[in-house]
């Protein structure tokens, strides 16, 4: 005889699998201690979340366990304790770090450890990403740097006429 499935265990399913699906879209995923945190301070840090792309949940560990042994990490069991919220960065592997870094809100939580695709990151890792330039920052130096080569180019081309009528106007003398 087969036995019912309960409506609880259905519901801890589908949240395994929506875990797995936001784990599989993401480009890094972030854990944070998020215990300080006041209700005013969480709603608009995940307002501030929602314009860069970043979904900020919290999810009961064991859920989290399933869906990383799921994804294919197992070396965070031990680390997946306490109060933790997730954050997945979906349109650039920085932006979910440096907002917490940004939001001046590591007095109130702190970064315990990440997954960029499946490496694992630890705190320091973390850290490292948070500090890292943005896309449009590095564009924007890589523009300045070809800028200033363009620059340095045409000064060259410009210097060579500028240079000779100098010196025939030192001979015309």
């Amino acid at each position: 005889m087969r036995q019912k499935v309960s409506s609880n265990f259905q519901a801890k399913q589908k949240k395994v699998a929506e875990i797995e699906q936001k784990l599989k879209d993401a480009k890094s995923v972030i854990f944070m201690d998020y215990r300080g945190l006041t209700v005013a301070e969480d709603t608009a840090l995940r307002n501030k979340f929602r314009t860069k792309g970043v979904t900020y949940k919290i999810y009961k560990n064991n859920l989290v366990k399933l869906a990383l042994r799921n994804f294919g990490v197992t070396e965070l069991d031990d680390k997946m304790v306490g109060t933790l919220s997730v954050a997945f960065s979906n349109n650039d592997e920085i932006s979910a770090a440096k907002i917490i870094k940004e939001e001046k809100l590591k007095d109130k939580m702190s970064f315990k450890f990440g997954l960029l695709g499946t490496s694992i990151l630890d705190e320091q890792g973390v850290i490292a990403l948070a500090s890292m330039p943005s896309k449009e920052q590095l564009i924007a130096q890589l523009m300045g740097l070809l800028q200033s080569g363009a620059r340095g180019i045409a000064s060259v081309v410009q210097a060579v006429p500028r240079n000779m009528a100098i010196v025939i106007n030192t001979r015309a003398n």
